[in-house]
């Protein structure tokens, strides 16, 4: 089977190719003679990454055999559209890894999408928002670490280039998780809501020594929502390290939800320096299961 991937054939210098047993040389310089039609035509699969198994039985099968201290897993551009089964696709391959390796719960870590695309000025739905959702839905399983990266990425390209940040944070939660070291190794975490009047107030965990924000200004990137499920840039501030959220467009809020868009601007951290994971309260269908998808 042939695949396509970049230039094939001989590279030069040519005077450098040779056959030997070890102690003759053949030069392959020079002139070829070849007959292109001497075996039939092999078949030629395109964007063969795409095929399921096709990467597994290449890459991973062949070092299932070999002891590991765990996985670090950075995917899910591609599974955007597919968002909401991501939450089903994600943990079964977890499962299905470590029971090949037969280690027990091999510590799995792994990066959550980051912001890319265009920043929209008002609440949208988001497939890489709902996909960040399936990610962070995924730490409910056994000894598994997620890298929140909502501030580290680019509007223009889907490989953001900081990738220090990335490997420093993945560092922490690979001290944390595999190796059982206590410190603090991500940001705050939605934990709860309750609703007060015409607030709703959001409690975390994780956040280390508190609550704060990048830039000491009010909390950005809340939206809140009413029984119409219509989202309204909200205002937020911190209170007691839980973050009230309010809107005068909304007199009876149900929802808030937080850094939901492709590429959010937002500022909340905890004291350590560690972004607040994006979440939303409600359960609400969203663009992926309105298409079906």
């Amino acid at each position: 089977m042939a695949v396509l991937w970049g230039g094939g054939g001989f590279n030069p210098p040519a005077g450098e190719m040779y056959l030997t047993d070890g102690n003759a040389k053949i030069s392959l310089a020079g002139n070829w003679k070849y007959r292109k039609d001497l075996e039939p035509v092999l078949p030629t699969i395109h964007n063969y990454h795409y095929y399921p198994g096709f990467l597994f039985n290449a890459m991973i099968n062949p070092v299932i055999p070999y002891g590991l201290k765990g996985f670090i897993w950075y995917q899910g551009e591609a599974n955007d559209s597919l968002a909401y089964n991501y939450r089903t696709l994600f943990p079964m391959m977890i499962t299905d890894w470590r029971i090949r390796w037969q280690q027990g719960y091999l510590p799995f870590l792994y990066i959550q999408l980051p912001n890319y695309k265009k920043r929209q000025a008002a609440p949208m739905e988001s497939e890489w928002a709902e996909l960040r959702e399936a990610q962070a839905m995924t730490l409910f399983q056994p000894k598994t670490g997620m890298v929140c990266t909502i501030d580290l990425g680019e509007a223009e390209s889907i490989h953001p280039l900081n990738k220090q940040d990335v490997g420093c944070r993945l560092a922490l939660q690979a001290e944390k998780i595999a190796y059982g070291k206590e410190l603090i190794a991500s940001g705050p975490l939605y934990c709860k809501y309750r609703i007060e009047n015409n607030t709703i107030r959001i409690s975390f965990s994780n956040m280390g020594s508190g609550l704060k924000t990048t830039d000491n200004l009010p909390p950005r990137e809340f939206t809140i929502a009413g029984e119409d499920k219509k989202f309204y840039t909200a205002t937020a501030q911190i209170q007691q390290n839980e973050i009230i959220v309010s809107s005068d467009k909304v007199t009876n809020p149900v929802a808030v939800r937080y850094a939901w868009s492709d590429n959010p601007g937002c500022n909340t951290i905890n004291a350590e320096g560690f972004p607040a994971v994006p979440f939303r309260t409600d359960q609400w269908k969203g663009k992926i299961q309105n298409k079906g998808n």
